[in-house]
């Protein structure tokens, strides 16, 4: 291997690790995001309860996965990525519910 072979792998390796290390954030944030989300959609899902108020609302849903998906293409992320991560928000949100009624 040359010094630049070596060079060049040696750069591509503290990329790696660079690209890693901000992934590791992200993960992060991620986590306590929905962490918080969470917090949040359980409170909706107990104040729900309480008041005897549906579990879903379809035409709040509608608008909001057509919001992510708008989001998403701003953000160049799969919108079809984009509403099954809300699909699944939602599904947690009535299962929360649910479970609140119970």
């Amino acid at each position: 291997m040359t010094a630049t072979d070596m060079d060049t792998a040696a750069r591509a390796a503290e990329l790696l690790k660079e690209h890693r290390a901000s992934i590791d954030r992200l993960d992060a944030i991620l986590v306590y995001t929905l962490g918080e989300r969470f917090k949040h959609t359980q409170a909706v899902g107990k104040l729900k309860a309480t008041h005897d108020l549906p579990p879903s609302d379809p035409a709040r849903e509608a608008a909001q996965i057509e919001r992510l998906e708008d989001l998403a293409e701003a953000a160049d992320l799969d919108p079809a990525f984009a509403k099954k991560f809300l699909n699944f928000i939602i599904a947690e949100v009535i299962r929360h519910h649910k479970t609140h009624q119970e």
